[in-house]
């Protein structure tokens, strides 16, 4: 290690805290810092290369130090690199809300912008509730006399960001049980089992306010695929008993699935939609909630009547972030990036079942370029890794070893390269991951 990034090392474990890490394993090991990027690979201080196998935790679209994405922000900043929304417009949001509406799926007409997965997800959260609250002028009281329809569905394995409204929508123990405390109830289904969800929608609709689920896939859950024709019978009973649909397409959304959206695979135009991490092809933070005019109706009134919606952040709808997210969108048609993304999900279709042949790979999921390889200790018995032994973390390991950036969840080895990796560098991930999972599980 040289001395500079000995150095830069020691700075960071005095000053840094760094998110879902345990702090005591990292000040007590050698860390990468990585300094520069370009296409699909990432270099550290040491000058070491790696292919950028989860697109920089699922957010890099078109590669590292795009020129056309530089080219955009510096562009923007000769311009105004921030000016408010509040009480004012500016030329990069607005015309970035008319490309999002063209692509989205069918009824979807505003956008509102934020900064993250977990904002946009608290917003549709807040939107969909006001909006029963004040959908028929004043507020609509439930026979019992509390409020009517508050309530949100979500799905057990569920995982829809980190701010307080998003993990009451959650359902992953790990992350959220600590914080129960905080949270507000939500009613949990299992997911892929329609006659659940309707037996509880039969009887709770009228306190329901809206549903949302992360179409096809779980991502955060390890890549959980939901049963074809899910994500439709959600939308029909949700449309059938009155409740809001709300899809996370955080994850999803971009082309990671082969479409720039999931929720398109089913043809399911939903209430609300919630996007975020590829937006600006990994460039800059912004989300977005897309939602329909009759409930953008719902928030209009004279001025003391405050059906406003009283929700926003000093950076919504920043000049220089949507300056990138349009420069993406037109990547998107310059490069054929679906085209790309369908291209390399066949590759991976083809190359993935060969790690069967590895006795400790318990499951392969797979949707698109999203890909999980889920581990065992003992494949037959279908028996888990104790989370002592830490057997994804091994992997990463020794995957950064080969050449390769990866992250698990748990045991679960997540890859989810950019969308333009080409055949090549997907081939070159595959054999870093394969050779690595072989190393970890036989030590």
């Amino acid at each position: 290690m040289n001395q500079r990034t000995k150095a830069l090392l020691d700075k960071d474990k005095r000053h840094l805290w760094h998110p879902f890490t345990q702090m005591q394993d990292w000040l007590a090991n050698d860390q990468l810092i990585i300094e520069k990027g370009d296409g699909a690979y990432l270099w550290d201080t040491e000058g070491k290369k790696y292919i950028d196998g989860c697109s920089s935790l699922w957010v890099t679209v078109h590669g590292h130090n795009n020129k056309n994405l530089n080219q955009a922000i510096k562009k923007q900043l000769d311009r105004v690199a921030h000016s408010t929304l509040l009480g004012l417009g500016n030329l990069p949001a607005i015309e970035l809300a008319e490309q999002l509406i063209k692509i989205a799926p069918k009824g979807l007409s505003k956008v509102f912008y934020s900064d993250s997965g977990s904002t946009a997800v608290e917003i549709a959260i807040k939107i969909a509730f006001q909006y029963w609250q004040q959908k028929d002028g004043e507020p609509r009281r439930s026979v019992s006399g509390g409020p009517h329809k508050t309530k949100f569905i979500t799905l057990t394995n569920a995982y829809h960001g980190d701010t307080i409204g998003s993990v009451s929508v959650g359902g992953i123990n790990l992350f959220h049980k600590i914080y129960k405390p905080l949270l507000f109830k939500s009613i949990k289904v299992t997911p892929g089992d329609i006659i659940e969800l309707e037996k509880v929608l039969k009887a709770r609709h009228r306190e329901i306010a809206a549903m949302i689920v992360e179409p096809l896939v779980q991502a955060a859950a390890g890549m959980l695929m939901m049963p074809k024709g899910y994500l439709k019978a959600v939308r029909r009973l949700c449309s059938k008993y009155g409740v809001l649909l709300i899809v996370d397409e955080v994850a999803t959304g971009f082309g990671r699935t082969g479409k720039m959206f999931a929720c398109e695979h089913e043809g399911v135009s939903p209430d609300l939609m919630c996007v975020a991490k590829g937006i600006t092809g990994g460039y800059l933070p912004l989300a977005a909630t897309l939602t329909t005019d009759r409930i953008y109706q719902a928030f209009l009134g004279r001025f003391e009547e405050n059906k406003t919606f009283f929700h926003g952040h000093t950076y919504t709808g920043n000049p220089l972030a949507c300056a990138a997210a349009l420069a993406s969108l037109k990547l998107f048609q310059q490069n054929k990036v679906l085209a790309n993304v369908n291209r390399n999900a066949a590759l991976l279709a083809k190359e993935l079942p060969g790690f069967f042949q590895l006795e400790h790979v318990g499951d392969i999921r797979q949707c698109g370029t999203m890909v999980g390889i889920e581990l065992s200790e003992d494949r037959e018995a279908k028996r888990a890794y104790s989370s002592k032994i830490r057997m994804g973390h091994r992997v990463i390991l020794e995957a950064r070893k080969r050449g390769a950036i990866i992250r698990p969840l748990g045991d679960v080895i997540v890859l989810m390269p950019p969308q333009s990796i080409a055949q090549k560098e997907l081939k070159e991930l595959l054999a870093i991951t394969y050779t690595s999972i072989k190393a970890a599980t036989e030590k």
